[in-house]
């Protein structure tokens, strides 16, 4: 609720930070668990130094960890300034992490849809590349892989997906946070 200034006055703005940040803290969690997910399932076989589209995954979805991770400790900042909204240190904090929260969440988004883009261009080829044919008679069913190749393909790409919409919804709410720690700082 605008007061006759233009800003919000304090119990507004404690429980819109106070809503922001619960959403950040959650959002963050949910995509740090799913980039914890990816990896562990499938990535830690993939990477490989010396083939570039391999690489390109494992730094997106170590980006999309760290992207979560300020995500996470944003909405932490943003509870404790809705909780105590005199300290101005504390409000510069929050706008600092929002800020580089939203920043990471963007790059982290690039990141993902770029390798969404090669993984369907490569068909995930990359994807089942430590998969290894132990007889040649039998190519299509004797693969020995260290992870399920069944769903592999699609189950990663679900869950950059999934990754990706977290992404958008982190960078809607940390531009919120962003705007409201501005507001507060009356800047």
């Amino acid at each position: 609720l605008p007061s006759v200034s233009g800003h919000l006055d304090p119990s507004s703005h404690q429980r819109v930070l106070m809503k922001t940040g619960l959403i950040l803290l959650i959002i963050g969690h949910l995509n740090f668990i799913i980039g914890a997910f990816v990896h562990g399932t499938v990535l830690r076989f993939v990477v490989d130094p010396r083939d570039a589209i391999s690489l390109q995954y494992t730094i997106a979805n170590a980006g999309s960890v760290i992207s979560a991770l300020l995500a996470i400790s944003c909405g932490m900042a943003a509870l404790v300034l809705s909780r105590y909204l005199a300290p101005t240190t504390l409000g510069w904090g929050v706008l600092a992490l929002s800020a580089s929260s939203s920043l990471a969440c963007l790059t982290c988004l690039l990141g993902l849809a770029v390798s969404i883009g090669l993984t369907l261009g490569s068909q995930g080829r990359v994807l089942l590349a430590p998969c290894t044919v132990t007889n040649v008679a039998l190519a299509p069913v004797s693969h020995e892989c260290p992870f399920d190749p069944t769903r592999v393909y699609s189950s990663t790409l679900s869950l950059w997906a999934i990754s990706l919409l977290l992404d958008s919804v982190e960078i809607v709410f940390g531009i919120r946070c962003l705007l409201l720690t501005l507001d507060l700082l009356h800047l």
